[in-house]
């Protein structure tokens, strides 16, 4: 599986470890911070096509303007996934350009989209709600690059730029 993921800025990490310090119990952190804007590829499809496809489909395509929104919660067969909303319709807008090139995800993309970062997964519905009580530092930030990243590698394998 290949996605197209916008990179999480320094200041946006610091905000996502130190909340990854007092998760519910049983919600296991995501060890890799990662704003999915796409899913891209299936099994091992060539990434050098994927990028090709990725940078025809955003040609003319501006940076992002891309906020933290506050701590939310998705519904999951394993529980609860705790994670970062990020306020963007720059990002809701490339998310649905890229769905006319990608297939969607059934259920999680095209009009179910949340640009988010995930900052665990599991434990109690009920502990992962209260958590979302919790104030968060609004970063805000410039998505001017997307990362064709490697599921198999756990890696970027290129860099697509946006707006120039």
């Amino acid at each position: 599986m290949y996605s197209l993921n916008a990179p999480i800025p320094a200041d946006v990490e610091t905000v996502a470890r130190e909340l990854q310090a007092d998760l519910p119990e049983g919600c296991r952190p995501r060890d890799r911070l990662t704003l999915v804007v796409k899913r891209v590829g299936e099994g091992e499809t060539d990434h050098r096509e994927l990028a090709g496809r990725a940078r025809e489909a955003l040609s003319g395509a501006s940076a992002s303007h891309a906020r933290l929104g506050g701590v939310g919660t998705f519904g999951d067969e394993n529980g609860p996934v705790v994670h970062l909303r990020v306020e963007s319709p720059d990002l809701e807008r490339l998310h649905r350009r890229l769905c006319r090139s990608f297939d969607p995800v059934p259920d999680i993309e095209s009009e179910n989209y949340v640009p988010h970062v995930t900052l665990g997964r599991g434990g109690d519905a009920g502990a992962g709600t209260s958590f979302c009580e919790r104030e968060v530092e609004p970063v805000e930030w410039q998505v001017s690059d997307l990362l064709l990243w490697s599921n198999r590698w756990r890696e970027p394998v290129t860099s697509l730029a946006l707006g120039r």
